[in-house]
């Protein structure tokens, strides 16, 4: 098995998994509790330290299901993420976004859910237009100096948000030390703009879909139906997002990394993540399972290194269906 690997997040003090358990679309929705606790026990028993959640998965579900999971570890050995923006409860006219009595009910929330009495990192998860970052970052700042919350990250943040985002918390001091957005071999809208930015703020990237929603798995075939019970397949779990990568021109393309996956020793999956790894300015790739074997294959991923003629390759095997548009980095 793999050894896990651990990196600094952004310019702090705290060490994360390279490999990190996240559980959006599968806890407290698509995945029975059995099955997601089997989940979370495989990512301990595989070195994972850092499980990221989000109090709008499964309209809250999914942080409950994590709390439960986690129940009885020892709690100084864990980093817990979790995000504030999206509607939670009813839908009421504080039920969302980045005002100073969402973020601190949601927080309060989240610990209830979480069974803790701190977050690791708690993000905002999208940029939130109709409120002052000053409020927000005000809110953040208050939960730091109560002990709810250790550090504040973002999610999906384009370049300027982040620079913007930074400055105030530099004057409130509030450790701001990430950004989640989506990165993979196929999505690099980040590399242009947001990465630099974030580098110049000390800012760390934990990224989310590294095998782009399975479609960097190969298990997508051009020309062939969708394979029953996939997350293609689930309107409810993810379809939508899955949908932008499973053209048959995409699909060819995956298919000419096989042999370089297998040239590397690694699976298709496994050369996914690693890839996300190679860029210094990602800390973590967020995993999810609905099968406790599919987190120990990702978390082979950890500690590989490419060299540049496996990047070449792979660069040259996606050629013509990369997405670099840095303007899709986008809130609501």
């Amino acid at each position: 098995m793999a050894t896990m690997e651990f990196r600094r997040l952004g310019r702090s003090g705290l060490n994360i998994s390279e490999i990190s358990y996240g559980n959006w679309l599968t806890h407290g929705s698509q995945v029975e509790e059995d099955q997601a606790q089997a989940c979370v026990k495989a990512a301990l028993e595989a070195g994972i330290t850092t499980f990221d959640t989000a109090d709008a998965y499964a309209n809250t579900a999914a942080e409950s299901v994590l709390g439960r999971a986690l129940e009885g570890q020892r709690r100084e050995s864990l980093e817990i993420f979790t995000k504030v923006y999206w509607q939670t409860g009813p839908g009421g006219p504080n039920d969302k976004g980045l005002g100073r009595k969402h973020i601190m009910e949601s927080a309060n929330g989240s610990l209830k859910r979480l069974k803790t009495d701190y977050i690791d990192l708690y993000q905002a998860h999208r940029f939130d237009r109709t409120v002052p970052l000053e409020e927000t970052f005000l809110a953040f700042s208050d939960l730091i100096r109560q002990g709810k919350v250790l550090y504040i990250g973002v999610s999906e943040w384009n370049a300027e948000q982040i620079t913007r985002g930074a400055a105030i918390a530099r004057e409130l001091n509030v450790p701001l030390i990430s950004n989640q957005p989506q990165y993979n071999a196929l999505w690099r809208v980040i590399e242009s703009q947001v990465v630099p930015a974030s580098e110049r703020e000390g800012i760390s990237q934990i990224v989310w879909s590294p095998i782009a929603q399975g479609v960097l798995t190969g298990k997508y075939k051009a020309g062939q139906p969708l394979p029953a019970g996939s997350r293609a397949t689930d309107e409810k779990g993810g379809a939508n997002m899955v949908k932008r990568f499973l053209s048959d021109t995409t699909l060819e393309k995956v298919a000419k990394l096989e042999p370089i996956a297998a040239e590397a020793g690694l699976s298709l999956a496994q050369l996914a993540v690693a890839w996300v790894l190679q860029n210094p300015n990602v800390a973590s790739a967020i995993v999810g399972a609905s099968r406790p074997e599919q987190v120990h294959e990702n978390v082979k991923a950890a500690g590989v290194k490419l060299d540049a003629e496996v990047l070449s390759a792979i660069d040259d095997a996606l050629d013509g269906v990369i997405e670099r548009d840095a303007s899709l980095t986008r809130s609501p």
